[in-house]
C-alpha cells in the first residue's frame, strides 16, 4: 500500500520542509525513510515509527518536528478532513500527554457523560496514495494492502496524486467498488 514510486520521485524533486501525515514514519531507506535519509521532512505526524532509526535520531536532536497520535485518530481526521469537517471529537488520548494543550469539552451520548478530546481536520495540500486499479479520469478502486489508509488519504487532499497497479480507460472500472 505505499506509493513507492512517489516518493521516489519526491526525494528525487528535492523539495523540503515537507509535513508528512502517515501511518508510520517507513523504514530506514524504504517508504517515507527515503525522506527522512534526505532530510525533506521538517514534521511528521505518525502514529507507528518505531523501526526506523534516522527517524529516531532526528527525532531525539530536535531535527524534526513530530506529532504522534492514536491510529484511529489519525484515520479519522483524514477522513473528516475529506469530509470538509474542521474538527472531531474523540475519547482517544483523553487525560494522556496526547491531550496537552487541546480542548477537552464534555458531552453526554447515550445517556453518558464523558470528556472529549477536540482534535483539528487535517488540510492536506497534496496526498500522494496508492490504488490497486485507477481509470484515465482519476476513479481509484483500493484492494488488499491499499485499502488502509490510502482511501481516507485520497479524500483529504486538495490534489490527490495516486500511483495505482493498473490504469484503465474511463467505464472499465466496477462502479460499485470505486
Amino acid at each position: 500500500g505505499i506509493p513507492e514510486a512517489l516518493i521516489a520521485a519526491l526525494r528525487d524533486s528535492g523539495v523540503k520542509d515537507l509535513t508528512c501525515v502517515s501511518n508510520n514514519a517507513g523504514v530506514d531507506g524504504f517508504g517515507l525513510g527515503q525522506l527522512l535519509n534526505t532530510r525533506q521532512v521538517k514534521k511528521m505526524i505518525a502514529s507507528y515509527v518505531g523501526e526506523n532509526a534516522e527517524f529516531e535520531r532526528q527525532m531525539l536532536s530536535g531535527e524534526l518536528e513530530v506529532e504522534l497520535i492514536p491510529q484511529g485518530t489519525l484515520a479519522t481526521r483524514l477522513m473528516a478532513g475529506g469530509y470538509g469537517l474542521p474538527v472531531i471529537f474523540t475519547r482517544a488520548g483523553v487525560g494522556t500527554e496526547v491531550a496537552e494543550g487541546k480542548e477537552v469539552r464534555r458531552f453526554t451520548f447515550h445517556g453518558l457523560e464523558k470528556d472529549y478530546l477536540m482534535e483539528y481536520a487535517f488540510d492536506a495540500d497534496f496526498a500522494i496514495v496508492k490504488a490497486w486499479k485507477g481509470d484515465t479520469a482519476g476513479n481509484l478502486v483500493f484492494r488488499g494492502a491499499t485499502a488502509n489508509f490510502n482511501h481516507p488519504a485520497a479524500m483529504c487532499g486538495k490534489i490527490t496524486i495516486a500511483e495505482v497497479e493498473e490504469l484503465v480507460e474511463v467505464g472499465e472500472l466496477d462502479p460499485n467498488q470505486i
